[in-house]
């Protein structure tokens, strides 16, 4: 059992490095811990630890908002980094481990045939959606209210961070600065609703050019029969479906939510968990697709461009190649889903006990508490809950050396048993706190 948490008072160092941060770094606030009092800068991290400039060690479950599965500094992962980067850090030109990678992301991903690289999970998710254009010879975007599709404008629309929802399916930019044009390429549908979503496919058939979503929306899992349906009238209508999987892709399992939950896309984005922390995103999908990126096509005019100056970066590559032969280890993901899953009845447990409505929503690796007494099933439905109370319990974390996100608890390989007991008896004291101060 680790010792009860103390937090040590901020250092003056600190403390100056936090006044030079918001001088310069105007986005240095909108971090996953924003809802806490108190920022911090980080020193180090290893593992399943977090270490501040003033020599605070928190249990992160925040873990870098999910790219550092293994946990932080993972030795395997450091010396795959420490290996590569003597031959050079960028090329524009393929390496041994991009090739390797690709072979080793396609054996593994039900939807892979052919991969193209990318940096960031943006890249992933825009470059998806353009082969999907190019082969459907349509525009138009159907997404799912609450889903998180990152930075491009087109797809910066009705996330989770929407305040006032609009009638479906218009969207809801959620930043200044989109073209107004953005909002005529995308129509939003309810997530878990498939007859609507359905009516809304029938009704746009001839301006869509594809369907994405995040197979496990957030913390929200398909319920029933979603997926599987929403495969059969994609297929039945000859349009595209894309997964974005750059949170789910090889956390729910080696095969991705993709090979978890059973569906097929034609299309998948992966990043965070393959990456072991390292800037790297993928497309991967079926030769159908995937031809339009083949670099002959710029002579014939046929040609998607795929591309970018760190795409298939040799050493996010090499880091890539390492996490995955860690992931392939027997008995990998039990051991994560079995450490998730008591954390996850843990804290229902301590809610429970203490009086507080909670619905916790998602898989083991990566996992959810809303303070309401109805389920929550889509994004609407989780506005309903207590989102200051949700507020106030990472805030009651953090002061006893937990983080978490303002969205998630990630578990990754690299939390322990001792981990998990350390992060319950803080909830429990935490949980406490919320009860005593309704």
């Amino acid at each position: 059992m680790q010792a009860p948490f103390e937090r040590k008072p901020r250092t003056d160092e600190e403390g100056s490095l936090l006044e030079r941060a918001a001088r310069l770094l105007p986005a240095a606030a909108k971090t996953a811990t924003m809802s806490l009092d108190g920022q911090m800068v980080i020193a180090e991290a290893h593992g399943s630890k977090i270490v501040d400039r003033s020599g605070n060690e928190y249990i992160d479950y925040l873990l870098g908002s999910g790219p550092v599965f293994l946990g932080h500094a993972h030795p395997v992962v450091v010396a795959a980094v420490q290996a590569a980067a003597p031959q050079g850090s960028s090329y524009m030109l393929p390496g041994e481990d991009s090739i390797l990678l690709a072979e080793e992301i396609v054996q593994a991903t039900p939807c892979a045939e052919r991969i193209t690289y990318g940096s960031t999970g943006t890249d992933a998710v825009y470059f998806a959606l353009r082969l999907a254009r190019a082969f459907r010879g349509r525009e138009k975007i159907l997404k799912f209210e609450g889903a998180y599709h990152g930075q491009a404008d087109s797809m910066l629309m009705s996330n989770q961070w929407t305040r006032t929802p609009e009638a479906f399916p218009k969207p809801s930019p959620n930043s200044l600065g989109i073209p107004g044009h953005c909002e005529e390429e995308v129509l939003v549908a309810p997530w878990n609703d498939i007859e609507q979503t359905a009516r809304l496919i029938a009704k746009h058939r001839d301006e869509l050019a594809c369907v994405i979503c995040e197979p496990m929306q957030r913390t929200l899992p398909p319920r029933g029969r979603f997926l599987a349906d929403l495969r059969e009238i994609t297929l039945e209508a000859e349009i595209p479906l894309i997964f974005d999987e750059v949170v789910t892709g090889f956390r729910l399992g080696y095969g991705s939510a993709q090979g978890y939950y059973g569906v097929t896309p034609d299309l998948c984005a992966l990043g965070k968990s393959l990456s072991g922390g390292h800037p790297i995103s993928v497309v991967a999908g079926k030769e159908d697709f995937m031809v339009f990126a083949e670099g002959v096509r710029k002579i014939t005019g046929d040609y998607v461009s795929l591309t970018g100056t760190f795409s298939g970066n040799p050493i996010s590559c090499a880091a890539g190649r390492a996490v995955l032969g860690e992931l392939r280890r027997e008995g990998a993901y039990e051991t994560l889903f079995e450490r998730g899953e008591r954390l996850r009845q843990g804290l229902k447990k301590s809610f429970d006990e203490a009086g507080i409505a909670v619905q916790i929503t998602g898989e083991p690796p990566a996992f959810e508490p809303w303070f309401s007494d109805e389920p929550v099933l889509d994004f609407r439905s989780s506005q309903r809950a207590d989102i200051g109370l949700g507020h106030r319990f990472a805030q009651a974390l953090f002061e006893r050396g937990v983080i978490k996100g303002h969205e998630k608890f990630f578990v990754s390989m690299a939390h322990s048993d001792a981990d998990i007991d350390f992060t319950l008896d803080a909830a429990r004291d935490a949980i406490a706190e919320l009860a005593r101060a309704r």
